[in-house]
């Protein structure tokens, strides 16, 4: 055994030890990893909420950049050396990763491991969740919240480069100005406004086409007064909990509601390989002309991992925390 990965130990603390070493079957690539990022997914999976899909690596990590040490009997497109990142489920906290050939997508020339390693599950998360499901077009309005967490920085870009208008709501100055300057139209601080009566002043009671959700209960009924007339209201987390204790059916009937759960880790490969093709049509080039790009908070070397697992915790970072592996 000569592979090292960050392991979690019956303390829940994370440690950098020696695992088994990985082999690539026919259809797949073997990665040296030299960069991945922490998602609220990994802090879950740390306190034993969130176990990875049957047969996927019990590592933590959702995504990676790296170079390529080995290519599968039927692979073609890829050789060794090439400079990849690709979405994960599971194993990105590790010197090595094994992942399908078709998941790979290509490092640009002029971006680093840190910022590729930014890119995956957050970006393909806004693209799902905006895009795919939520069928968002120019001249609409989405409601994004959590809108300086990674996945919010990639949806007020996305939605940007759509035509679309957003209203996020984050808790501090400092991150609404970051949302602002990467292109949200508006933004409400949520500890010191009624984000849901600013929604109907800008939108003149329309109420927004499309809401991104990673709250959940306690923002129910102020969605519920902020989504209009056949709005999309996709749901990806419940920071704010789980359990509504009185709901109220009417509104999804009258503003005829579509409310779509969203997970993505959990998706097929097909559906991941799919998913990150269509994004990369959509982003490479923007990517490489710097109109979209990933929003890096910190940089750590990953034996300061469980450090970096705190700061997210506090809910500190804006954008993502990014791992340096060795």
């Amino acid at each position: 055994m000569k592979l090292k990965a960050v392991l979690i130990d019956e303390n829940q603390d994370l440690y950098v030890d020696y695992v088994e070493d990985l082999c690539p079957k026919e259809n797949e690539l073997l990665v040296k990893v030299k960069a991945t990022a922490i998602n609220r997914a990994d802090l879950l999976q740390r306190k034993g909420n969130y176990p990875p899909p049957a047969g996927e690596s019990t590592i933590l990590g959702l995504e990676m950049s790296g170079v390529v040490e080995k290519v599968g009997s039927n692979v073609i497109e890829w050789k060794e050396g090439d400079r990849v990142y690709a979405l994960l489920a599971g194993g990105g906290y590790a010197e090595e990763v094994v992942i399908p050939a078709d998941m790979a997508m290509k490092l640009p020339d002029t971006m680093s491991f840190e910022q590729a390693a930014a890119i995956p599950e957050a970006f393909l998360t806004a693209y799902l969740n905006l895009v795919e499901l939520g069928g968002l077009t120019s001249g609409e309005h989405a409601l994004i919240h959590a809108a300086a967490s990674g996945v919010g920085t990639a949806a007020i870009q996305i939605a940007r480069e759509l035509g679309a208008t957003s209203i996020v709501t984050a808790g501090s100055l400092e991150k609404l100005n970051r949302c602002l300057s990467l292109g949200a139209n508006y933004a409400i601080n949520y500890k010191e406004e009624n984000f849901a009566e600013k929604v109907q002043e800008i939108t003149n009671n329309s109420g927004v086409d499309l809401i991104l959700d990673f709250i959940g209960a306690s923002y129910w009924e102020a969605n519920i007064e902020s989504i209009g007339l056949d709005g999309r209201w996709v749901f990806v987390g419940s920071l704010g909990g789980r359990e509504v204790s009185s709901m109220n059916l009417g509104p999804f009937l009258q503003k005829r509601l579509h409310f779509i759960g969203s997970t993505l880790r959990s998706r097929t490969n097909p559906y991941k390989i799919a998913l990150t093709r269509k994004f990369e049509a959509f982003a490479k080039e923007k990517f490489i002309q710097g109109t979209l790009t990933p929003v890096i908070d910190r940089v750590y070397d990953w034996h300061n991992v469980m450090e970096a697992h705190s700061y997210m915790d506090r809910n500190l970072n804006i954008g993502k925390i990014v791992l340096k592996i060795d």
